[in-house]
């Protein structure tokens, strides 16, 4: 029997109903519908509509749903996962069952269930996250002081130390880190006792079951509480920002893979053959990151796009909204482990890396640095070096091979010193600010990373046990 039908006199249509359900995919939602109904269980109880014996009944019952329920998921039946409880409990505890629903909608139902799995994907991916960092800082770390070419319009710019690359990135998977707390911060905030759009009809304790539940509080506003989904909103969009760092990423990773670079030698385990080329080894695993980004991004848009013509509060629309999440979580929490365990196995070839980066003039800018250091202004300091570099290239040599002679016919402010300050060390030991590349910099940034990551990891274990 439907939750719905004693005002029906006429059975669904057959294909509308299977269209229209939605537990073959709000069912993972199965374990937040019963840590919910948990909670409004007690609320019940303090109200008076459930005995203290109905009410442990209904706990033996949900504790069992719990850990047998996934034995019952081929529940062709079940509307969504709200239905499916309230069958499986009255199969299990009969009819004690039917009370549990007094006092609340399946509008609040779905709001607080994909709030409590949208806040327990926050706290699984900002874990992956900070491991994935974790995993960077150590090949930074091993990377030592090896340098690489840093590159802008892909073309090569300034050399870096490869721990100053790999520390970019960690910048960036904080920085989403950072989002994702930020989310979970918003949305922590309790739907039920708001009924279907109303409030609740029974006098229940919202604070209780907010606490029960571990939110901050009880949402202020029953229309908005059904109806919001910005809390969904704003966790696919910041994961779709995590997704293109993990698609850049795994852009250049590709790249550097390629005999071209020859940076980065791509572990076996994260990698296929060809069927046709013996020779080949492709880097699937990071392809696929860069691909799936796209599913998550896809999935962010077509959330703003199902809400933004809803009026309030809940619509059946809405029920469009749970997929994009789970969509969203699914594939990212994925792309995070694979690309940790890339992380994890792939090697660099330092001395290429190292070489690469002392040669294409890529010491011009502390070259002109250096005449600035001579008294002579930016803007006439770039001419000459590039007349210099022009000089190089009609040779086939780099700044550091040219005679100081034939440096001198191009302007007179070179001297012998000229030549220690444009060293690959020099070079990247002129960026000595926050967050330059100067080796000092880096070893700086790496234990501040460290450090970082560490009081990151204390503070979430302190928020999923809160």
């Amino acid at each position: 029997m439907k939750m719905w039908s004693g005002r029906f006199r006429q059975p669904l249509d057959p294909e509308f109903e299977r269209w229209q359900r939605s537990f073959p995919f709000d069912q993972r939602l199965l374990q937040e519908e019963i840590a919910a109904s948990r909670a409004h269980a007690k609320a019940l109880l303090v109200a008076g509509v459930l005995s203290g014996d109905e009410y442990a009944t209904m706990l033996r019952g949900l504790e069992t749903l719990s850990l047998e329920g996934h034995n019952f998921l081929n529940d062709e039946e079940a509307e969504d996962v709200h239905h499916f409880v309230e069958k499986q409990l009255q199969r299990i505890i009969g009819e004690t069952a039917l009370k549990l629903h007094a006092g609340r909608s399946r509008n609040e139902q779905i709001a607080t269930d994909l709030r409590l799995f949208v806040r327990a994907s926050c706290d699984e991916i900002t874990g992956l996250l900070l491991d994935l960092v974790t995993v960077m800082t150590s090949q930074a770390k091993l990377a030592c002081m090896a340098a690489m070419p840093s590159y802008t319009h892909l073309q090569r710019a300034e050399p870096v130390l490869v721990a100053h690359w790999l520390l970019a990135y960690c910048e960036m998977f904080l920085r989403d880190a950072d989002r994702l707390r930020d989310c979970r911060k918003r949305l922590n905030f309790c739907p039920l006792g708001s009924g279907a759009i109303a409030g609740a009809t029974l006098a229940l304790d919202r604070e209780t079951v907010a606490r029960e539940l571990s939110f901050t509080a009880p949402t202020s506003n029953s229309m908005d509480a059904t109806s919001d989904r910005d809390f969904a909103i704003e966790f696919a969009q910041v994961l779709s920002i995590l997704a293109v760092h993990l698609s850049r990423w795994a852009e250049e990773f590709i790249l550097f893979s390629t005999l071209e670079y020859g940076f980065v030698h791509l572990p076996e385990s994260y990698s296929t053959g060809s069927s046709a080329m013996p020779q080949k080894q492709n880097p699937d695993s990071l392809e696929l990151i860069r691909g799936k980004a796209g599913r998550v991004i896809g999935a962010a848009q077509q959330l703003v796009i199902t809400l933004k013509g809803l009026p309030l509060a809940y619509n059946k629309d809405m029920q469009e909204t749970q997929e994009p999440v789970f969509i969203g979580a699914e594939n990212v929490r994925m792309m995070l482990r694979v690309a940790t365990g890339f992380m994890r196995e792939v090697k660099f070839d330092l001395d290429r890396m190292t070489q690469a980066a002392t040669s294409g003039y890529m010491n011009a800018m502390a070259a002109a640095t250096y005449l600035v250091g001579k008294g002579v202004p930016f803007r006439r300091a770039h001419e000459i070096i590039g007349k210099a570099v022009r000089l190089g290239m009609e040779r086939g040599l780099e700044l550091h091979e040219i005679a100081l002679a034939d440096l001198h016919s191009i302007s007179e402010a070179f001297a012998e010193d000229f030549y220690a300050n444009v060293t690959l060390e020099a070079v990247l030991d002129c960026h000595d600010v926050i967050g330059g590349t100067a080796r000092a910099k880096v070893a700086q940034a790496l234990a501040a990373m460290e450090r970082r990551v560490k009081q990151l990891q204390e503070s979430e274990a302190v928020d999923v046990h809160a």
